[in-house]
């Protein structure tokens, strides 16, 4: 039988998170409920900033968690869309700005001086 790539998040899987590294996952709990507690950025703007970072990130859980918290702190789902199109280009503004590497390697390679 096939197992998903990614397995259904469980009581079981957790409770054995928690016995395998029980003071890592607590902190780890505090650190998350410090970080998205209202600040300079209410929970909504928080949550959305998430969302982006979780499609960038590729975390398929953090993106569903996230797209969940951002709907129940107000977030509409054109926000939530928006916020995903500006991971996208930041994305891909990435790699057009890591070109610069490939390109001075290039350079360096067939022993030309920088354009």
């Amino acid at each position: 039988m096939d197992s998903p790539m990614f397995p259904h998040p469980t009581a079981g899987l957790a409770k054995r998170r928690a016995e395998l590294a029980p003071e890592a996952l607590s902190a780890f709990k505090a650190f998350s409920k410090a970080v998205f507690a209202p600040g300079a950025l209410d929970a909504k703007t928080k949550q959305l900033i998430a969302v982006a970072v979780a499609h960038v990130t590729q975390c398929p859980y953090c993106i569903k968690g996230h797209t969940e918290g951002a709907a129940r702190a107000g977030s509409s789902d054109a926000e939530i869309m928006e916020a995903i199109w500006v991971a996208a280009e930041m994305r891909a503004g990435g790699a057009y700005a890591h070109s610069a590497l490939a390109l001075q390697t290039l350079e360096d390679l067939h022993g030309r001086k920088p354009a």
